[in-house]
Order: C-alpha cells, then sequence, then structure tokens
C-alpha cells in the first residue's frame, strides 16, 4: 500500500461455500462478519476464533431462497435475518452460541429492512430493545433473551402512512436522564429522515408522535438503495449520512439533554450538510452516478458508485481515494458494510469479500479544515509544530493583509518553523507598525521556554526599547518634556505597562545594557524602579539625594537587606540634605553602624559655614550622636570620643567640655581606662581654643600637677589651690605645689607691705594640716621686709615647735613604758603552767599523758632526767604525747610542711647523738642550736592545737577514706560467699 493512502484493501478468502449459491447481503461486528447467499444459507466467521459456520435459514427448500438481509449487533453475539422464502418473508434469530436459527413467527410476512440495537444496554444474553424497519413502512420493537430461546415480545410502534415508504435505515440512540430512560431513533426513507426522541420507553414515546407533529428532513430524489449509518466511538455515535436521492445528507449528533426539550420537539442534529452526487462524478463527464451503498468513518464517506468505491472527505467533500480491488467475478460489487467494533469496513460482491482498513485517516484533516478556514478546529487536528505553523501562518497573513497588525502579531509570535523570526519583525518595521511589533515580541516572549536564555534576553531588551521609543513618542507628539507630569491616559498607561514588564522580566533582562538602556532616553523614574527591583539600591538612593528626597532615601536605607556600606558611603550627603532625619536613622540603627566609619561624614558636616550656627544650640545634631554613642551604646573608640571633645572645645559655653572630661567612660569597670580620648590631643585642642579650665583638668588627670598647677595660676587661684589638694599621697609634691601657689600669691599682692604680709599670713592658713610654715614662704619675701612684720607669725611658729617638742617626750615616754610592760610579760610567760590531771589522755593515742611507756629516746631530748614522756598540753586543755602530736600533725598538713617536720626531727636527732657519744665529754654543738632547732620544731607542730586551730578545719574538705586507705577499704567488702563442697569420708567396710 502507497504511503499517502488512507485507506487499505485486503482480500479475504471467499466464505461462500459451493452449493450455497451468491452472497446477497453482509453483516459485521466484534470481528465476526456473516455472509447472506441466494440459497438462504449464512456463513459466519470468527476473526478471533478463526472459525467459520455455514448456517441454512431455509432446510429442505430447494431453489432460490434468498437472505434478503442479515443484521449482527455491535457484539457479534446477536443476529437478525430474514429470509424470502417461496414468496413469503420470515425473519429469524440466531445467538452465536446456537447451532440453528429460531424462527420469528409474529414477524412473518414482514419484510424486515433495517434493525437498530440498543447499543448502551445490550448483552450477550439479551437483545433488550430491538427496533425493526419494514418494506411497508412499519416500525417494531422486539425483544429476545437467550435463554429462552424465543422472541420476548413483538410490539409495533410506528407506521408510515403519507407517504406510505418502505423504511430502508434505522438507528437507535439512548441517553441517561435522572431515572429514565431518553430515546433517540433515526428512520430514512427513499426520500425522508425521520427523528423522534422522547422519555419513557419505545411504546410511549412512539405513543406520542400520534398526537404531535412528526420531525423529518425530506429531500427529494431517486435512489437505488438508501442507506442509514452512525459512525460509532465506543458505543456512543458521533455523526450519521444518509445516502438519500439528492446526496449524502450527514450532520453531527448531540445526544445530550440539554439539546432536547421536555416534549421532545427539539432535533439533535448539528452541523449538517449536504453531498452532492456531482461532486462525484469524473472530470468530464456530464453523467452523475448516484452511490449505491455507503459507510460512515471519522472523517470520510466510502461510497459505492457504480462499480467503483470512492473515499469522499466528508469535511472538504472532496474525493481522496479511490480503492480498487482484485475480483473474479465479472458482476459488480454489491455493497459495503462496516464493523464499528473493530473500526474496518467490508466490500462484497457475489463471491468475494474485501477488508478496507484506515491508515490514520485523519492526520491531514487539520489542512482541511484550514482551506475551510475552520482555525481552530484545524489546530485542534494539527500532529506537529510545523503543521500548527502553517495554520498560525495563514491567520497571520490573513489579519496582515487586513491591517489588523495586533492579531497578526499574535500569531506570527506562535510560529516557530515556517517563517524566521527576522523575516517577522521586518514585516513589521516595513510597515512602520512598532507598537504591533512589541506585541509580536511580548508574545513570542510568552511562548519562549526557559531553555531560550539567549532568545528571552535579546528580545526582552528590544522590548524595552520599544516601550521607551513609544513614551517618547508620545510626548513629542503632546509637545512635552520628559520631566513634566504627563496628563494622557495613553502615556500613563504606557509607563504603568514598561515598569510592570520590568518586573516581570527581572530576571531574564541584563542589568546593565538596561540601565544604560533607561538612561540614555532619560527615564530616571523607571531606571530608579528597575534598580529597586534588581537590589542595586546605589542608584536609587542616589536618585533620591539628587531630588532632595532625604526620606525616601533614608527609608532604602533602613531595608534589611541593604548593604550598610551604602550607609558610610551616602553619610556626607544625607547629613547636609537633612540632618535631623540622617541623624534620628542612625540612632535608630544602633549597633548596626560603626560611629567611627560616620566620621568623615560628620566632621565635613560640621566643616560647613552653616554648622557654626549650631554650636551656640543644645540640640547640634553631631553631638546629639556622639553623645547617644558614648552614653547609650557605650562607644569605646577614641576618635568618637576626639571628635566629640573638639565639638565640645569649639562651643562657646566651656561647661560641656568640663563634664565630658570629668565623665567616667569605662562602663562601670574599675580596671578599664577612665576615658578613651587622646589626652594630648586634648590638651592640645583646649589649649589652642583657649579653654584653661579644661587644660588645667587634663595636666591634672595626666598627673602633670605642676603643669597644671602652674596654669591654673594664670586663670583662677581657687582652681589652683584645688588642683594642689587634689595630690594627698605624695605630701613632698604637694607642699612643692602650696608653695609655687605662696610664691605666686607674694609674688602678685600689690598695696601696703602690712596688707600684703596680712594676706600671705591668711594664705598659710589656708594651707591643710600646716603643711606650709612662715620659714617656708620667707625666702619668697623680699630682703629689705622687716622681721617686725612677721613677729607674731615668728612667735606662733616656735609656739608649735614647742608643742610638738612636748608631744614627742610623751610619746618616747609612752613607749619606754610598753617596753617595760612587755618584759614583764615575757618573764611571766615563762613562768606559766598548768594542771594535768593524772587520768588525761593523749588525743591521738588515747593512752594516759602521764605514762612513761614508749618514746624514751624522744623523751631524753627534752628532759635531763624523770621517767614522764615529753608532752604538749594547749590553752584549750587538749594533751599530746610528743612523737603523737609529731606524727598527727605530720599526716594532717602539707607534703611541704611534713617534709620540713621530719628535717627537723632529724637534725635534732643528729646534733644530740653526736653529743651523746663525743668520748671528750664536750658537746659537738652548742646547747643553744640544740634549742634553736627544738623551738623551731615547736613552733611547727605546737603553734595551735590541731584539734581546735586551722588544722582541724582543713580537715573537713578531706574525703572520709583517703586514696591510700584503698587496700584497707577494699578488704572490708562483702564478698559473696562460696559453697564448700560436701567432704567425703572414707569408709572402710
Amino acid at each position: 500500500m502507497d504511503a499517502g493512502q488512507l485507506f487499505s484493501v485486503d482480500p479475504l478468502e471467499s466464505r461462500a461455500a459451493r452449493g450455497h449459491g451468491v452472497v446477497t447481503s453482509m453483516a459485521a461486528g466484534n470481528d465476526v462478519f456473516l455472509l447472506g447467499t441466494s440459497k438462504g444459507w449464512i456463513i459466519r466467521h470468527d476473526f478471533n476464533l478463526g472459525d467459520t459456520q455455514n448456517l441454512d435459514f431455509a432446510p429442505g427448500r430447494p431453489g432460490e431462497q434468498p437472505v434478503h438481509r442479515v443484521f449482527v449487533d455491535p457484539g457479534g453475539s446477536h443476529c437478525i435475518a430474514t429470509v424470502v422464502i417461496s414468496g413469503v418473508a420470515e425473519t429469524f434469530y440466531m445467538h452465536a452460541k446456537w447451532a440453528k436459527p429460531k424462527s420469528l413467527p409474529r414477524l412473518k410476512g414482514l419484510l424486515v429492512n433495517a434493525v437498530a440495537w440498543n447499543r448502551q444496554l445490550i448483552t450477550e444474553a439479551s437483545t433488550k430493545e430491538v427496533i425493526l424497519g419494514t418494506q411497508n413502512g412499519q416500525l417494531f420493537e422486539m425483544a429476545v433473551d437467550e435463554a429462552e430461546k424465543r422472541e420476548k415480545y413483538v410490539k409495533q410502534l410506528f407506521e408510515l402512512t403519507d407517504p406510505r415508504e418502505p423504511i430502508t435505515g434505522v438507528q437507535m440512540e439512548t441517553a441517561s436522564v435522572g431515572n429514565s430512560t431518553r430515546f433517540y431513533v433515526m428512520a430514512v426513507t427513499a426520500t425522508r429522515l425521520y427523528s423522534f426522541t422522547g422519555i419513557g420507553s419505545l411504546e410511549t414515546v412512539f405513543a406520542r408522535y400520534a398526537e404531535r407533529r412528526i420531525h423529518f428532513m425530506e429531500l427529494p430524489g431517486e435512489i437505488p438503495n438508501s442507506e442509514l449509518h452512525y459512525y460509532i466511538v465506543q458505543r456512543r455515535a458521533k455523526h450519521f449520512g444518509w445516502l438519500s436521492g439528492a446526496g449524502v445528507y450527514y450532520g453531527d449528533l448531540n445526544f445530550g439533554v440539554q439539546h432536547s426539550s421536555s416534549g421532545g420537539d427539539e432535533n439533535f442534529v448539528e452541523n449538517k450538510g449536504l453531498l452532492d452526487y456531482s461532486k462525484l462524478s469524473e472530470p468530464g463527464s456530464g453523467e452523475v452516478s448516484k452511490p449505491k451503498s455507503l459507510a460512515v468513518s471519522e472523517f470520510h464517506f466510502i461510497l459505492l458508485i457504480g462499480d467503483k468505491v470512492k473515499v469522499v472527505n466528508r469535511i472538504s467533500q472532496q474525493v481522496v481515494q479511490e480503492l480498487s480491488f482484485d475480483r473474479e467475478s465479472s458482476k459488480g460489487i454489491i455493497g459495503i458494510c462496516s464493523d464499528p467494533s473493530a473500526g474496518v469496513f467490508f466490500v462484497y460482491d457475489d463471491n468475494s469479500v474485501f477488508q478496507v482498513s484506515t491508515q490514520d485517516e485523519g492526520r491531514d484533516m487539520w489542512r482541511v479544515y484550514l482551506d475551510k478556514g475552520d482555525y481552530a478546529v484545524a489546530l485542534s487536528n494539527c500532529r506537529s509544530q510545523y503543521q500548527r505553523d502553517q495554520v498560525y501562518l495563514v491567520q497571520a497573513d490573513a489579519a496582515f493583509a487586513m491591517k489588523d497588525y495586533y492579531r497578526a502579531a499574535s500569531f506570527y509570535a506562535k510560529m516557530n518553523y515556517v517563517m524566521s523570526f527576522e523575516e517577522i519583525t521586518l514585516k513589521f518595521i516595513t510597515v512602520g507598525e512598532q507598537d504591533a511589533l512589541r506585541t509580536f515580541l511580548l508574545f513570542k516572549l510568552d511562548n519562549l521556554t526557559r531553555e531560550d536564555k539567549s532568545q528571552i534576553t535579546m528580545i526582552s531588551t528590544w522590548v524595552t526599547e520599544l516601550y521607551l521609543d513609544k513614551i517618547n513618542r508620545l510626548l513629542l507628539e503632546d509637545g512635552t518634556n520628559a520631566g513634566k507630569e504627563h496628563d494622557s491616559s495613553e502615556y500613563e498607561s504606557i509607563v504603568q505597562e514598561i515598569r510592570a514588564f520590568l518586573s516581570d522580566n527581572k530576571d531574564v533582562l541584563d542589568e546593565a545594557t538596561t540601565m544604560k538602556l533607561l538612561e540614555s532616553y532619560g527615564r530616571e523614574d523607571e531606571l530608579v524602579y528597575f534598580a529597586s527591583l534588581k537590589d542595586k539600591y546605589e542608584i536609587v538612593i542616589h536618585h533620591y539625594i539628587k531630588q532632595g528626597e532625604s526620606k525616601k532615601a533614608l527609608e532604602v536605607l533602613q531595608r534589611p537587606n541593604v548593604p550598610v556600606e551604602l550607609q558610610y558611603k551616602f553619610a556626607p550627603d544625607l547629613i547636609m540634605l537633612d540632618p535631623y532625619e540622617t541623624v534620628e536613622s542612625w540612632m535608630m540603627a544602633r549597633s548596626m553602624l560603626n560611629p567611627r566609619k560616620l566620621i568623615p561624614a560628620m566632621m565635613r558636616y560640621t566643616n560647613e559655614p552653616h554648622a557654626n550656627n549650631y554650636y551656640r544650640n543644645e540640640t547640634h545634631e553631631v553631638i546629639k550622636y556622639l553623645e547617644f554613642c558614648i552614653k547609650d551604646l557605650h562607644n569605646e573608640d577614641p576618635g568618637v570620643h576626639n571628635l566629640l571633645l573638639s565639638l565640645y572645645a569649639m562651643k562657646d559655653d566651656e561647661t560641656q567640655l568640663l563634664q565630658f572630661l570629668d565623665m567616667k567612660h569605662s562602663k562601670g569597670s574599675t580596671s578599664g581606662p577612665a576615658f578613651f580620648y587622646d589626652p594630648k590631643y586634648a590638651l592640645w585642642l583646649c589649649l589652642k581654643e583657649k579653654r584653661m579650665h579644661a587644660c588645667v583638668r587634663i595636666y591634672s588627670m595626666m598627673s602633670m600637677h605642676e603643669e597644671a598647677v602652674a596654669l591654673a595660676l594664670k586663670v583662677d587661684l581657687d582652681l589652683a589651690k584645688a588642683e594642689a589638694d587634689k595630690v594627698e599621697e605624695d605630701e613632698e609634691l604637694r607642699k612643692k605645689l602650696w608653695l609655687m601657689i605662696a610664691k605666686h600669691v607674694i609674688q602678685q599682692e600689690k598695696g601696703t607691705k602690712r596688707e600684703n604680709i596680712k594676706k600671705v599670713v591668711d594664705f598659710l592658713s589656708e594651707a591643710n594640716n600646716n603643711l606650709l610654715s612662715i620659714e617656708d614662704i620667707l625666702p619668697f619675701f623680699p630682703d629689705f621686709v622687716l622681721i617686725d612684720d612677721f613677729k607674731d607669725e615668728i612667735c606662733k611658729s616656735l609656739k608649735g615647735y614647742k608643742n610638738q617638742i612636748e608631744q614627742l617626750k610623751d610619746e618616747m615616754h609612752d613607749a619606754t613604758r610598753g617596753a617595760d610592760n612587755i618584759r614583764n610579760d615575757i618573764n611571766a610567760l615563762s613562768q606559766r603552767y598548768i594542771v594535768i590531771d593524772r587520768n588525761e589522755e593523749c588525743g591521738v593515742c588515747k593512752r594516759k599523758i602521764l605514762g612513761t611507756r614508749g618514746a624514751q629516746q624522744i623523751a631524753s631530748s627534752y628532759m635531763s632526767g624523770g621517767n614522764i614522756a615529753p608532752l604538749y598540753v594547749f590553752p584549750c586543755s587538749h594533751a599530746f604525747h610528743s612523737p603523737c602530736l609529731i606524727a598527727h600533725v605530720t599526716r594532717c598538713t602539707t607534703h611541704a610542711q611534713a617534709a620540713y617536720i621530719l628535717d627537723l626531727q632529724k637534725q635534732l636527732s643528729l646534733m644530740e647523738n653526736r653529743s651523746a657519744n663525743d668520748p671528750t665529754g664536750e658537746p659537738v654543738s652548742s646547747t643553744t642550736s640544740i634549742d634553736k632547732i627544738r623551738a623551731q620544731l615547736d613552733e611547727a607542730v605546737a603553734s595551735e592545737c590541731p584539734f581546735c586551730g586551722d588544722l582541724m578545719i582543713r580537715e573537713i574538705s578531706l574525703p572520709f577514706i583517703l586514696p591510700h586507705e584503698s587496700e584497707e577499704m577494699a578488704s572490708w567488702a562483702i564478698k559473696p560467699r562460696i559453697p564448700l563442697l560436701p567432704k567425703i569420708l572414707p569408709m572402710t567396710i
């Protein structure tokens, strides 16, 4: 088969067995077809089973008993056939499972031309409602159950009277309406197509037409065999074709409830059309041939015209293919039938059957609909983008020709292959349609995918330029400048459009190119808008500053995602533009800003001429911010402190400067510095600004008291006195400072000598604690001053010396008396004793303290004779043997102290052994050395009672079980008892 053909023909083996006659009728359904012969036989072939049955419907009757019509349901289970036996029509029913047919006696004598199956309800076991159309214009309803082997009922539904014509075709469709069923019935004669519809049973539906008008379509003309066929998809009819005398009448079927009124008067046929037979004639022949048979596919009619089978497109009404058959019979083709379940068609003659199959018949339907101008349907039938492009191209060219450029742009934008991007844009540029070009580009952007990044960026940039060009053209047309307010609604609309476009495409537009483009067209507002979309806050802030809108600039800077570096960059401009709002913004930022980086901006502001007006104003903004940083944020940066100090120094009022110098800035910490400014810079600045009180304060903080007093004497005598009194620890320096003040007073005083001397004498009384005397200041007076002038003061001084001498004598007497008392106490100590009970126990070993056992060797070191062991007794009445006390203290004290005690014991023992073993009787060491070591030992072990002193207090923190006692602790552990094995005693028998 040619790949371009829509239908293919495959010959099938003849199913009419020899001796059964020629084929007179055919039906097919669900891969089963039946052939009726001229001798009353029906040949049934099942493609699925590969089985063929020869069924005799006129048994035992020789001669011609032709099968008039044979019908099979879409499922291939039920068969109805009308056989003309001896000139009398007889109708049979046969099930696929039966071996022979069953006669329907109620239909005897009726020549059945058409059968309509209830495709929605029919089952393998029951036909449900079946409509039969007869030769004498009657419609009957019948139902057969396979189990009962006979018809359940046969009812006459309708009869044509005017005119009475044979019914040649009938079809039925049902639809559910709630709990009821609506029937749609179509029946045809040679000249009319009747339609019936209603809710209820078939008998009820047709009964209503006895009293109302019957709907029919009449097409005059003669036709040898009028037929009615449905195109069925999944048991539902989609469209129909009626082979009439005037042509093939066709239309779409819509069986929805909404298309039928409650009375059933509304038609259910849509998109009606008529295929004139003249279109089927051979070119150049004047004869019009009418078809003898018809089959309906999805998009085509298959028509039997003479001895030819032609395929006609239902939409274009053009012959698209003529089928050829390799037939042996010289007779013509009899008819065409279809198998709606399998989607195939059969063409048959008297002894041959051909299968006609579709080969993607809808592949070119997009072009057919396109030629008709039905673009929406053409698009729905397109299989590829190239086909869709062809449809869009036709639509676009048509709209372009009608100068509907916007609509043309929308179609051009959807194309990908048939026309290049450059060709399309050139078409719009040639006709000067910039707006339509912009529309095309916008539509093109919508149709591009994310993978087309480069194209998206380039087209978006071009659209931006077209928007800007449109804005400029509108401004030029109205004769206005871009910087002025524009009242045109079109202008405002375009501005809103470009902003929306920039917002939607900010991620695909090239940042630098777009900004340069906006700037070149002078669209600063849009430039700022785009910069804000791209988070280019620097451009936005710069624009607001340029416009003098400081609050907007500060609002941008306060956004959380704005880099803090921009705060420092624009701080100089903002503080010059609006100092109050700028400083308030800085204060709101608190510790997020580094005040040190704002110093250049603050210095620039303070150096401006207009800023000098603020130095006398307490609300100076820079001072306010620096005070906030130091007092609230506890800033310790020297640069910040230096700047604030310099601003204080420039003010006429020195109060704030002095308060700042006296303030402690170390957050209350005693270890931190008292100030963070540079004192040398502060001193230089205060000297420059002639802030002498501040200079004195700085000298004092730098411990340069002599310079502080010297400078204070130039400013204020009382200030100098106060500075001199600040030195309290160094009496010599303090006296020196007061001498400086005294010298200044003597040299500066003017007036009579008596008056000067009186002032000097009064000055001496101001020096605290008699720091200065008359003899200290006498060298400062001129040589010609008479002593008489100082007689009273000299006498007072001498009297003071006398009092000091008497006081010293009393102190010496008290000291002598105290020494005597100490000496008496020492002597009394040597005679001190304590009474010990004979039963008193040692605090360590718990033996009697006066016992003689043990420690004999050590006893000899302490006593010359006697049997009492050496012991220690404390004022608290605790008593200890000497060895017990030494051992206890050594065990409980620190390692270093224990080593020291053991070393003293060793030295004392060696010295006593040497003395005892000397044959000359002369001691190796002097008694003084032994006593000294013994005293050191006593001091080490008996300086305090071990039970009442610090030694016992330290033992509180010690564990009950010391580390070296772990083995002893383990010995006390309770171990599990090991059972003893029973002892077996030997027995002797």
